[in-house]
């Protein structure tokens, strides 16, 4: 087959619609605009915003509420619960729970909380502890071990 030659598939080339050349044409009279009406004027179309004069919704929603901290420190959070899965003596890091996808994203810092009952001695090592679960880590035996305080937040 040679460059000229080349034709596209049947159906992928359509003719252009050509409005307002006479009723046998079938796009005659009203060339598909319908009866009257704002949409049926010339001139530029209604933009996809307008509500027929009707305060637009952009305009009628309050512009900013509140305030959002720049500087707020988002955590990965594990509940000392979650952490029977290993054995015990296990050091637990934040790179370990990412391995058994207890943490989504080992980037951010990692915050243990007290939810459940821990049965093991482990070494946790993580940017914050809350009270209740550093109390349950060493009631058991094991040791909280705090990695380098976290961007914005303070450390326990």
């Amino acid at each position: 087959m040679l460059a000229h030659e080349l034709r596209p598939p049947r159906g992928a080339k359509h003719r252009r619609k050509r409005v307002g050349r006479g009723d046998s044409s079938g796009h005659g009279s009203y060339s598909g605009r319908g009866i009257k009406g704002q949409k049926a004027r010339s001139g530029k179309p209604v933009p996809p915003w307008f509500e027929g004069g009707q305060t637009r919704l952009v305009k009628a929603l309050p512009k900013m509420r509140g305030f959002v901290n720049p500087f707020r420190v988002e955590y990965e959070v594990v509940n000392v619960g979650d952490l029977n899965r290993f054995p015990a003596g296990t050091e637990v890091t934040p790179q370990l729970l990412r391995q058994h996808r207890l943490v989504r994203d080992e980037r951010r810092p990692l915050k243990v909380l007290g939810d459940g009952e821990l049965k093991v001695a482990l070494t946790v090592r993580a940017h914050r502890f809350s009270m209740t679960a550093r109390q349950k880590i060493e009631a058991v035996g094991g040791q909280a071990v705090a990695l380098e305080a976290a961007e914005g937040g303070d450390s326990d």
